[in-house]
C-alpha cells in the first residue's frame, strides 16, 4: 500500500497530463474495496456511504442529519479507514463490521453497521470458525 500512495504522489507532484490518467485509476482502485451503500447498524441506526462524484478517491458517509467527506487512510492492518479530519470522524470498515467513530471525543456514532457482504463474513464466522491457536493441527495421513 506504500507504494501505492508514493506512486500517487509522485503522479500528482509530477503535473504533467499524462500522470493524470494513471493517478486517476489507481485512486478507483483504492476505492474498489470501500462497502458503499445503505449499511444497517445497532440500535436502529444506519449509515449511508457513497463514493463523492467530484473525486473518486472521497467519499460522502451520512448518519441522521450528518454528513460527512471522508478521505482513504492507509492503515498497516488492512482495514478501510476513511477520515474527515476537520469534523473528527472517522469509519472504519472490517471484514464482518464498520463502525463511525468521533475522532475527537473517542466514542463510537454507529456500530455494528453491515451490508449484505459483511453479513455473510460474520454468518461465516459463526458456523464455520478458523481454528484457533490452540486446536491441533490435522495430521497428514500415508
Amino acid at each position: 500500500m506504500r507504494n501505492l500512495t508514493a506512486a500517487l504522489a509522485f503522479l500528482v507532484l509530477s503535473g504533467s497530463a499524462l500522470a493524470t490518467e494513471p493517478a486517476a485509476s489507481l485512486q478507483r482502485a483504492a476505492a474498489n474495496d470501500v462497502y458503499t451503500g445503505l449499511m444497517r447498524c445497532e440500535l436502529g441506526a444506519s449509515v449511508t456511504v457513497t463514493p463523492d462524484p467530484h473525486s473518486p478517491s472521497r467519499f460522502i458517509v451520512q448518519l441522521k442529519k450528518n454528513t460527512y467527506r471522508m478521505t482513504r487512510v492507509e492503515t498497516t492492518t488492512g482495514a478501510v479507514r476513511l477520515e474527515d479530519a476537520q469534523a473528527g470522524a472517522m469509519w472504519l470498515q472490517l471484514p464482518h463490521k464498520s463502525m463511525l467513530m468521533n475522532s475527537k471525543l473517542g466514542q463510537r456514532m454507529a456500530d455494528e453497521c453491515q451490508n449484505y457482504q459483511q453479513s455473510l463474513a460474520t454468518h461465516r464466522l459463526k458456523f464455520d470458525p478458523p481454528p484457533g491457536l490452540l486446536d491441533a493441527p490435522a495430521l497428514a495421513t500415508k
